[in-house]
């Protein structure tokens, strides 16, 4: 079940970078944003979700729980900065990068959860004295 979550996200990561590199080459729209107000951060965000998709892939806790946190920047400076503009929130881009990036913090925040789980039954049943 895990390997699958994991892939889910690796998958739901890619689908953020390329929406974004799509965005910068004017092949998706935000509304009536032009290319020429694609903010500077657009230009790295693809390259973290892609590295930041394999390293999901590691199986490492603490890299699930920094991608979680900085999978969570752009969801909330999407919501803030583009409360009042509805072209860009209901945008085919918008829609297609949030809802992404929404999934992928739910597999990571399961992942986190369960890996936790994991740990804590591991060890209560390293504690317990073998009846044989």
């Amino acid at each position: 079940m895990a390997k699958s979550i994991m892939l889910f996200c690796l998958v739901m990561a890619l689908i953020s970078a390329l929406t974004y590199v799509f965005l910068i080459l004017g092949i998706l729209k935000v509304g009536d944003m032009g290319t020429d107000e694609v903010p500077a951060y657009f230009y790295i965000v693809p390259a973290g979700y892609a590295i930041g998709g394999l390293l999901i892939l590691l199986k490492k806790r603490w890299l699930w729980i920094i991608g979680a946190i900085l999978n969570s920047i752009p969801i909330v400076v999407f919501y803030t900065a583009y409360a009042g503009r509805p072209d860009i929130m209901l945008s085919a881009a918008g829609l297609i990068t949030k809802i992404a990036q929404v999934l992928l913090e739910i597999g990571l925040i399961y992942l986190i959860v369960m890996s936790k789980n994991n740990e804590t039954r591991a060890f209560s049943e390293k504690r317990q004295p073998s009846t044989t």
